[in-house]
């Protein structure tokens, strides 16, 4: 009994695909979130920027 649950521990230990791929998918998520926050805050800078020049003419 002690033998088996010390080596489904041992397999447990070495198998950390899964949990790469997770990190890796946060990593992606975040990275997106970053991207989308700032293209929406560059957009909204560019609307006032032309609505400024386009009133100014």
């Amino acid at each position: 009994m002690l033998t088996t649950l010390a080596s489904i521990v041992r397999r447990s230990a070495k198998d950390e695909e899964g949990a790469t791929m997770v990190e890796y998918g946060l990593l992606v998520a975040l990275i997106a979130m970053v991207a989308l926050v700032g293209i929406s805050a560059l957009g909204i800078n560019l609307q006032t920027l032309f609505s400024t020049s386009a009133g100014s003419v």
